[in-house]
């Protein structure tokens, strides 16, 4: 669609009228200077001489200025950027000067945050090769030594085949978490809000968790002895998901006859807080900004020889965040962390 231009005639009046007054003030003076002032002359002369000094310059302007300024808003808009204008456009340059600044502004946001883009996407691809690439290559390795012979003996070739069977495993541990965290950064995490016990809940978690615990002779338990349900509102399935996987960090990276320990209390009048807390290895400082990230070790050989996908902490935080609640991560090097998130709470006997 062709520029459509709003003329300005500011620099052809302004321009006139400077001539004008000068021609004006040098033609008194000669009148002057002849004894033959006459007014009505200097009244006439002012008016043609401002007319077709009007004339002559705002159509000297507009075919050497306007033009150009055409030529750039047409060169501009091939870009077809939303936040150029579209309608009219002003041919005033201190007009035309502001919008090309706004516009090379909003351009160079624009370039910022696609190499921003472009380095996630390159980190992120990095670090989903360098995750699968391991568990694959274990597995071909099984396999290979099982075609390479291995396979008469019936003790190795079990022994490989649950090792490669584990490797599998993992790959499709790390393919699921790969979708469920792709759906909730695409805002297609839907939730299925409903009103439900978070005690209970916890409760569950820590019986899923036992035998986990148990190998670590790490104790999982509440702070205090909870005798009355406190009602939460929110998805069901998705919580129990937040609480396994910081309970399973927990008890990953927890020291030996370690505790972990989860409190449940009231933040303001309908929220509560849930607070993750052990006495494990901690975080180092430098760590904690980046924990929530997709991938991110503060251990890597540790972490991989524990197992996880590396993406536990990211969607934790994207299901918090889908149910418009925040949470938070406190910790210190060689003493422990706590991992903490908040909930809606439902009173269900408010005349108590």
């Amino acid at each position: 669609m062709a520029i459509q231009l709003k003329k300005s005639y500011r620099f052809a009046l302004r321009s006139s009228g400077v001539i004008t007054l000068s021609l004006v003030i040098f033609l008194g003076i000669l009148l002057q200077y002849f004894n033959s002032m006459n007014w009505i002359l200097l009244v006439v002369f002012t008016i043609i001489c401002f007319g077709i000094s009007f004339a002559i310059i705002q159509l000297r302007v507009e075919r050497f200025i306007y033009r150009r300024v055409k030529k750039i808003y047409d060169d501009v808009s091939l870009l077809e950027s939303s936040s150029f204008p579209t309608g009219p456009i002003n041919t005033d340059m201190k007009t035309l000067r502001q919008e090309i600044e706004k516009f090379a502004k909003d351009k160079k946001i624009e370039i910022d945050t696609l190499k921003i883009r472009e380095e996630y996407r390159k980190d992120f691809l990095g670090n989903v090769s360098h995750e699968l690439k391991t568990p694959l290559f274990t597995v071909q390795g099984y396999i290979l030594t099982l075609l390479d012979g291995a396979m008469a003996d019936k003790a190795i070739r079990k022994k490989y085949l649950q090792r490669a069977n584990k490797g599998v495993e993992r790959l499709i541990y790390i393919v699921k978490d790969l979708d469920l965290i792709t759906n909730l950064e695409a805002g297609n995490l839907r939730l299925e809000i409903e009103e439900f016990d978070i005690i209970e809940l916890i409760r569950n978690v820590f019986e899923l968790l036992e035998m986990k615990a148990e190998k670590k002779d790490i104790t999982l338990t509440f702070d205090m002895d909870y005798t009355q349900p406190i009602y939460v509102r929110g998805d069901q399935e998705k919580i129990q998901q937040v609480l396994t996987n910081l309970l399973v960090n927990s008890v990953k990276y927890g020291h030996m006859d370690g505790t972990t320990e989860v409190s449940v209390e009231n933040l303001v009048q309908n929220k509560i807080i849930v607070r993750v807390t052990d006495n494990g290895e901690g975080i180092p400082e430098q760590h904690i900004p980046r924990l929530f990230e997709r991938f991110y070790r503060v251990d890597p050989s540790g972490s991989r020889k524990e197992g996880g996908s590396g993406l536990g902490l990211a969607i934790v935080k994207h299901i918090i965040e889908a149910h418009d609640e925040k949470i938070y991560v406190e910790s210190v090097e060689d003493v422990g962390s706590e991992f903490s998130f908040t909930l809606e709470k439902i009173d269900k006997n408010p005349s108590a």
